[in-house]
């Protein structure tokens, strides 16, 4: 029986896909190349052993492995079978892969062989979990004992396709659900400036398919392009890849990019092939954004949203690089997509939209953005206004032109005798300081001012840096009241997020012992 689908699903498109990409190159992951066709059919052959264990259309199964030619037999496999994904994440603790499955109401779990240990642990504290599949030597003859013969599974554009965990290590995350239709005008919404994607066009993926990168999964297969998968940054690998590789497309966060630029091999590459790298999920510093433009050209695109909507805001490198009267497009995050709505909101009160230039809580509305939180009605209310507008958390302003500019977390603000000061807006002036690779400026208590800034910065081993250095250069940039009180170097990298974004939370929480803040209202 021919599998139906009731109007435009991820399942029937990367179907079509597959049918009229069929004999190009689909994936490669280090040595491993495979055709469209034999993904597809390792897909079809995945559905076929979950259905084999019971699972069926809706039930969510949760996936913990690296960037792999599995990974891509699960992305398929699941969509197949009209299951729902439930990515975690490689860096995140025990008691947080139990609690997203639990939360979830997860019946399999998949597993790579490097993850077992710590699934298993997990699923002592669940309690839903049927099945766990362990991908070990005996996968492939597992999944070769099943048809590729396409199960007859009708899926419609609003059943659930993607439930994604909003971030943090150890927290109770929230499940974010995306149907097949929100899921797919993500994807469409996040290629929307860039140049064309044509068949064979290659999208390296350095970070997690499971997360920030798996938007651009997609759109790759479904454009007949290549993905093209590594299990770990490593600055000088990947720059070897994209050269070797001739990459077009690929994402970065900014400590990424910001590494990538540092490297001596990046001074003397030549890279045609490439047309863009997307910046995304976290402020860019204007050093970092400048040297990655001189290093790479004109390819650097500036997207904004968050894993309950996005995106909203996109710009390129002409765009991004420009002089608008006005405004400042390199502080920007850029302006909304002609499709999606923007606006500041009282923090104070969600339902009132602030006038321009006016600072509050960033609020947009897009076709890309979540249903709701995974059975949390209290989360989704207190995250959806009334008009259906994703509240945030992120405290921003637009301008004149529309530009908006991200000021930083709202939880992440630092009050300082009174006075707001910002994390980021300091970040973005010590990055410019030449020994200073990665920074966090975090709130660390004070006697006199309740809380103050603290800046981490990494330098190299062979150089010294004095903290007045750094001290100075904020207050002359900024103002003496946002200039950090205290500065600590270290030569090892910041600690970071599954997706690469610097945690300023494990470096806040030893000078306030693990208490909340005790200032009113930070």
């Amino acid at each position: 029986m021919k599998p139906k689908n009731k109007g435009i699903t991820v399942t029937g498109l990367m179907r079509q896909s597959a049918k009229y990409n069929a004999n190009r190159i689909s994936v490669v992951a280090g040595e491993r190349r495979l055709t469209y066709s034999e993904a597809w059919n390792r897909g079809v052959r995945l559905a076929n052993g979950f259905l084999s264990m019971g699972l069926s259309h809706g039930d969510r199964v949760a996936v913990l492995e690296d960037n792999s030619i599995e990974a891509q037999d699960f992305f398929l496999g699941s969509a197949i079978a009209g299951l729902v994904r439930v990515p975690l994440y490689a860096r995140n603790s025990v008691e947080s892969h139990a609690h997203m499955i639990n939360q979830t109401g997860t019946k399999a779990c998949i597993v790579s062989k490097k993850y077992e240990s710590e699934i298993r642990e997990a699923l002592i504290k669940t309690k839903t979990v049927d099945h766990l599949l362990v991908r070990d030597e005996s996968y492939e003859d597992w999944l070769d004992g099943f048809p590729v013969v396409d199960p007859p599974i009708c899926i419609g554009p609003d059943d659930w396709y993607i439930i994604r965990h909003t971030g943090g290590t150890t927290g109770k995350s929230k499940g974010v659900a995306y149907s097949h239709k929100t899921w797919i005008h993500a994807g469409r919404d996040w290629f929307y400036n860039f140049p064309p994607m044509n068949a064979g066009d290659v999208c390296l993926h350095v970070g997690p398919i499971s997360h920030g990168s798996g938007y651009l999964f997609t759109p790759t297969w479904l454009s007949g392009g290549v993905n093209l998968l590594l299990t770990e940054f490593d600055p000088d690998k990947v720059l070897d890849v994209m050269d070797r590789e001739k990459v077009g497309y690929m994402f970065l966060v900014p400590s990424m990019l910001n590494a990538l630029v540092r490297c001596p091999e990046a001074k003397s590459i030549d890279l045609p092939s490439l047309k863009v790298i997307q910046i995304g999920g976290a402020p860019i510093a204007d050093e970092t954004a400048l040297l990655g433009r001189e290093m790479f050209g004109d390819v650097l695109y500036q997207g904004y949203g968050q894993t309950e909507a996005l995106p909203v805001c996109m710009m390129g490198p002409d765009e991004w690089f420009s002089s608008v009267k006005g405004s400042n497009p390199l502080r920007s995050a850029g302006r909304a997509l002609p499709f999606a709505y923007l606006e500041i909101r009282d923090p104070s009160d969600p339902e009132i939209n602030l006038p321009i230039g006016a600072e509050g809580e960033i609020a947009i509305k897009c076709d890309g953005q979540m249903i709701e939180f995974w059975e949390n009605k209290k989360a989704t209310d207190e995250r959806i206004s009334s008009d259906g507008f994703v509240l945030t958390g992120d405290i921003g302003k637009l301008d004149e032109n529309g530009y908006l500019y991200v000021l930083d977390r709202k939880d992440d603000m630092i009050i300082s005798g009174g006075f707001n000061i910002w994390p980021a807006e300091l970040e973005n002036i010590i990055l410019s300081h030449p020994e200073v690779s990665e920074v966090a400026v975090f709130a660390g208590p004070h006697e006199k001012w309740g809380e103050t800034p603290i800046a981490v910065c990494v330098i190299p081993k062979s150089v010294e840096v004095a903290d007045s250095e750094i001290i100075e250069l904020c207050s002359s940039k900024l103002g003496s009241y946002k200039k950090p009180t205290k500065v600590i170097f270290q030569t090892e990298s910041l600690p970071k997020s599954p997706v690469g974004k610097i945690q300023r939370k494990i470096l806040r929480e030893p000078f306030w012992n693990k208490d909340e803040r005790r200032v009113k209202g930070a």
